[in-house]
């Protein structure tokens, strides 16, 4: 069975989706339609920006979904690849959580660039700039970093953000409570703990105002059937049901992305071949986590191309 999986926020880059729009009317289609969907030359930015420009969470979000759905859309219209029809299921790494669910049809294109820029807005909006921060914690695993982050909250907010591989788990809070975690990794048997160039502490309590605020644009805009399960962030379960997905949507603003739980879990569950669409950054997590899974990072059309040979 293949999952097919997408990347989160920090695998942005600029240029990103611009050879694929120069090699197929499908990738430039969707970049059309997510920039009419938010009044904005998304695609503009992503293409030619400055790289603050794109890195602007209520910018990347959008972007990293249209780069993603552009490569589901290419592997379909040039390659004969429908999802659907060769995966076994879908997962995505944060705001890939929603590219997963509108590669399965339970959002249309326009409302999810809709739902990630307000995403991307609001979890900006949280948490006064300079007052959270995160970082990762290499050589942690899951018990060390909660050992840590409990030791360093001193009464701020300090949680795991990310249970992201055996080796690696990111922490978000206060940014007090971050530079105390940071300063006192040795004592707890972690290698280091690198500061992220983040604008916001994702994933923990400090973003409920962003919580509220996605539960509102979910009432309106929730997701519909989809094509093939997902496995949700904050339980890393398979979810089948919409009304079941859109209550975990907005637990995922300050829950835990348990991504290396979710892996395991879609090995268990018989998935044997992982595809990254869009992005290189899960596929080297999945190395780790389960060192068996063939895996795959589809980004250029030779990529895609080499897959479709594979498969066929």
């Amino acid at each position: 069975m293949i999952a097919f999986i997408f990347p989160g926020q920090g695998s942005q880059k600029v240029g990103m989706g611009s050879d694929l729009a120069a090699a197929s009317p499908a990738a430039r289609e969707v970049f059309e339609e997510v920039d009419e969907a938010l009044g904005l030359k998304l695609s503009a930015i992503m293409r030619e920006a400055p790289e603050d420009q794109l890195t602007l969470t209520e910018n990347a979000q959008p972007a990293i979904m249209a780069n993603s759905i552009a490569t589901a859309r290419v592997l379909r219209a040039e390659f004969g690849i429908d999802l659907a029809q060769k995966g076994g299921c879908v997962a995505g790494h944060s705001l890939g959580e929603y590219s997963a669910l509108c590669a399965v049809g339970a959002f249309d294109l326009a409302s999810a660039a809709r739902l990630l820029k307000l995403r991307g807005g609001a979890m900006q909006d949280a948490v006064p700039v300079g007052e959270g921060a995160m970082a990762a914690l290499l050589g942690a695993d899951i018990e060390k970093a909660g050992a840590l982050a409990k030791a360093a909250a001193g009464g701020q907010v300090c949680e795991i953000a990310n249970d992201n591989d055996p080796s690696q788990v990111v922490i978000s809070g206060h940014k007090g409570a971050i530079e105390r975690a940071v300063g006192i990794v040795k004592d707890h048997g972690i290698k280091r703990g690198v500061l992220l160039p983040v604008s916001a502490p994702f994933h923990c309590s400090l973003m409920q105002p962003a919580a509220t605020r996605m539960e509102e644009a979910l009432a309106e805009t929730p997701p519909g059937a989809m094509a093939l399960p997902v496995y949700a962030n904050v339980t890393a379960a398979k979810i089948v049901d919409p009304d079941e997905e859109r209550a975990l949507l907005v637990e995922q603003v300050t829950g835990r992305v348990r991504w290396r739980e979710s892996v395991l879990a879609m090995r268990e569950d018989g998935a044997e071949r992982f595809v990254e669409l869009g992005g290189k950054v899960l596929t080297p997590m999945i190395g780790r986590i389960e060192k068996e899974a063939a895996t795959a990072s589809l980004v250029t059309m030779e990529d895609m191309e080499a897959f479709a040979k594979e498969i066929a």
